[in-house]
């Protein structure tokens, strides 16, 4: 991608010192950056609460997952394997809505990005013109 990196230089140019600093800002996240994100903003009081309940809801898993193997009639293994598998769900949920939101986060940062690039490029357009 030898143009993106092109494009890169040109625009970090012709930005000021205080916009260069948030241009870095946006730049890919890795994994720990990404979670970490998920701490920030209106909605990170979820997320806290999420990242306790999760645990919580995986170790009930397991403790229905022994209880089932300890029964000894259908009846009690089918109440024991229906709280399994419903924990199991619950668990698989949330993780699923925290890679929801880093993608959200991601997608938001490139939009960003998007959004300065036009503002320079509109810079450079008007001071041509």
């Amino acid at each position: 991608m030898k143009n993106q990196e092109e494009i890169d230089q040109l625009i970090r140019k012709a930005l000021t010192e205080e916009e260069a600093k948030f241009y870095e800002q946006l730049d890919e996240q890795n994994l720990q950056q990404m979670v970490g994100g998920l701490f920030s903003g209106k909605n990170k009081w979820i997320t806290v609460l999420s990242f306790i309940i999760m645990p919580l809801l995986f170790a009930g898993a397991i403790y229905c997952a022994f209880q089932f193997a300890q029964a000894s009639e259908i009846k009690d293994m089918m109440i024991w394997c229906t709280a399994t598998f419903f924990l199991l769900i619950a668990t698989g949920f949330i993780k699923l809505y925290h890679f929801m939101q880093m993608d959200k986060n991601a997608i938001i940062r490139e939009v960003k990005r998007m959004e300065l690039q036009v503002a320079v490029l509109n810079k450079k357009l008007s001071e041509k013109a």
